[in-house]
């Protein structure tokens, strides 16, 4: 989608306020996704691959709250 094509609120606070917004909801998103998937026995290079980035970025975001979430991580084979 070309960016003249995509609705900008008039006032750069509003517009701003938005891309926040979406950033948060993105973060979010991602966060229930990578659980979802470790829950499933999804390791983090799949994980990784399926989101674009390095296994230790993955990791190094995610680990933590995963492991206060209870999820059992897998270990490499």
């Amino acid at each position: 989608m070309p960016a003249q094509d995509i609705p900008v609120p008039q006032d750069p606070a509003d517009a701003l306020a938005a891309v926040a917004a979406l950033r948060h909801l993105a973060d979010r998103l991602e966060d229930a996704a990578v659980e979802q998937a470790m829950r499933a026995g999804w390791g983090w290079p799949d994980v990784a691959e399926a989101l674009g980035v390095t296994r230790q970025a993955v990791h190094k975001k995610h680990a933590k709250r995963l492991i206060a979430a209870g999820v059992t991580l897998r270990r490499r084979r």
